[in-house]
Formats: structure tokens, C-alpha cells, sequence
């Protein structure tokens, strides 16, 4: 009789990345939107390589540990050999933001939005940067795309409001 772990998913239960994005954009609040992000977020991480995960983790390990040198080393080695994994550059991106690397970090999220075009976090956070740069009207741009797809993203309604008004202009 084959071993079946109780934590897997039941047939049942597996739900496609379709599925989690029509339940996000008919999500009514932040609370019912966010476990739906998190299985977004889940499926995007998937890399389909345990050699690209284990160094996806040994760079969360090295960068919790404040080695962000091994962990910009790392990200490197994950973006050289699996440069079409979306979720390689967004950890980059994230390293690169922090570590003050506006410039990289915004080639480096465009590469996200280029592989993975609904991944709404990177899609916010390279909206963010182009409105600290002046980009207005392109970070209204990407923060609509990012709303369409979660509706229900922190604060992303706020900026489309403000930004749409001053790009845009007022109705009369």
C-alpha cells in the first residue's frame, strides 16, 4: 500500500493557476485575497529544479543571515542557469532594492514582468519605482495591470486614484 502523505493536496483540492486567478479578482477583501496570493506566490516560487531551489534557499538563508554578498552570489548562479525562472530575478530585484541598487533592481524586475506578466507583486513593486523616478504615467500604467489582477493589493487602488488624477487629469 503506497505511503500517501495527509498534508498533500486531495485531487479534489488542486486548483489551477486559472482557478486561484478568478477567485483573487472576484476576492471581496484583503483577508480573502491574501491565502489566494499566497498560493500564487507559492506557484510562481515553483522553479522545477532542486538545483534552483536549493540555492534559492541557501540565498534566503545567507540573506537572513546578512551575507548579502553569498546571496547576491547566489541569485547570480540562480539567474545564470535558469534564466527564464521569474522568481530568481524578483529575489534578485528584492537583494538589489535593498541593497540600494535602484538601476539593477529595476532590470532586474522588468525581467520578472517580461517572464511572469500576472506576477502582481513585482508588477507593484516596479510601478513604485518608476513613480519615485518621475515615470508617472508608466507606473500608473503597471499599477493597473497589477490591480487587475488582485484587485484587492495593498494600497495599489490609492495610487491608481492619485496618479490617474494627476496623469490624466480631473473630470469636470
Amino acid at each position: 500500500m503506497p505511503h500517501l502523505d495527509p498534508k498533500a493536496p486531495k485531487p479534489s483540492e488542486v486548483v489551477s493557476e486559472e482557478q486561484l486567478f478568478a477567485r483573487l479578482a472576484k476576492a471581496e477583501s484583503r483577508e480573502e485575497a491574501k491565502p489566494i496570493e499566497e498560493k500564487l506566490q507559492a506557484m510562481f516560487k515553483a522553479s522545477g529544479s532542486a538545483s534552483v531551489d536549493l540555492l534559492m534557499n541557501r540565498a534566503e538563508v545567507a540573506e537572513a543571515a546578512g551575507d548579502k554578498k553569498m546571496a547576491q552570489k547566489l541569485l547570480g548562479s540562480v539567474t545564470g542557469i535558469a534564466p527564464n525562472y521569474a522568481e530568481g530575478w524578483h529575489a534578485r530585484a528584492a537583494l538589489e532594492t535593498a541593497s540600494g541598487d535602484d538601476t539593477a533592481a529595476l532590470i532586474s524586475l522588468q525581467k520578472v514582468v517580461l517572464l511572469n506578466p500576472r506576477q502582481f507583486d513585482a508588477l507593484g513593486e516596479l510601478a513604485g519605482m518608476l513613480e519615485d523616478y518621475g515615470d508617472k504615467a508608466g507606473a500608473l500604467k503597471l499599477y493597473r495591470r497589477a490591480l487587475a489582477l488582485d484587485p484587492q493589493m495593498d494600497g495599489v487602488e490609492r495610487h491608481v486614484r492619485a496618479l490617474a488624477r494627476e496623469v490624466e487629469g480631473q473630470d469636470i
